[in-house]
């Protein structure tokens, strides 16, 4: 296993893309990326080298500071830890070219581009926590939906993120229990979804003829009504939450009617 420790005076993510786009080249090999962020002093600096000596690692850095970046090679070279300077060749030939020096200001490319770095982490968060998934960071989302399948949970959540909000969705199933961190989390965080059973068992038919009728109960109209009864027990057990109702309406007004809640609290 080999170790690489990426280190930035910003968000260390051009570092780890350089580098993740550079290791597809080597298919076997086992490697752990470390990131350390914010790194914008001399002892941070020091801790990190201290670090990779430890690990046996080496570092990819882009510190634009030429002070840091000098430290960083002095204080490795001493150590013996291997450095790769992904930014400070880049400003020198920059420099030359332009007659000009660099502004060296640490994570100016990330507050530059903020809004775009906010919708992207966003995407991801909620991909991640898309129907249910690490259901142990729940708590860190800015919006939850819960609610049973194709009351539009995941369509919602990806048109929220691409907004910047960090949406997670939890599937209600008939009988199962529901997370217990939601009873935990912020009530105004989380927003139920619910429908009528007619409009529900139409849209389930729908996908259940597409996967050639093999999902059971599914689409069945007894079923479809008792899980919106056990989906509206859930919510009545939890009076804070909002519910709003998805039945005929396009996404976008769900997530207006979702915001328009959020932010009245």
């Amino acid at each position: 296993m080999y170790f690489i420790i990426v280190v930035s005076d910003g968000t260390g993510r051009t570092a780890q893309q350089a580098l993740d786009a550079a290791l597809t080249q080597f298919e076997d090999a086992q490697v752990e990326i470390l990131v350390r962020p914010g790194v914008r002093t001399r002892l941070q600096v020091l801790e990190v080298v201290e670090e990779a000596l430890k690990k046996k690692a080496f570092i990819a850095h882009t510190l634009v500071s030429n002070e840091m970046r000098s430290l960083m090679l002095d204080t490795a070279r001493k150590l013996n830890v291997e450095t790769i300077d992904i930014m400070g060749p880049l400003l020198l030939r920059l420099s030359h070219q332009f007659a000009n020096a660099p502004a060296e200001k640490p994570g100016l490319f990330h507050e530059l581009n903020k809004d775009y770095f906010t919708r992207i982490e966003a995407m991801e968060y909620t991909f991640r926590h898309d129907d249910g998934q690490r259901e142990h960071e729940l708590d860190k989302a800015d919006i939850i939906l819960i609610g049973v399948s194709r009351t539009f949970k995941t369509p919602l959540s990806i048109y929220l993120a691409i907004k910047g909000w960090l949406v997670a969705n939890v599937p209600i199933v008939l009988d199962m229990k529901i997370p217990a961190i939601l009873s935990e989390t912020e009530p105004s965080k989380i927003f139920g979804l619910t429908t009528y059973p007619t409009a529900l068992a139409q849209l389930r038919r729908s996908r259940h003829e597409h996967l050639g009728g093999s999902t059971g109960n599914y689409a069945n109209f007894d079923y479809v009504t008792r899980e919106l009864r056990y989906a509206t027990a859930i919510f009545q057990r939890h009076p804070r939450w909002a519910v709003i109702n998805v039945a005929h309406k396009p996404i976008e007004e769900i997530a207006s009617e979702i915001l328009a809640l959020y932010n009245r609290h």
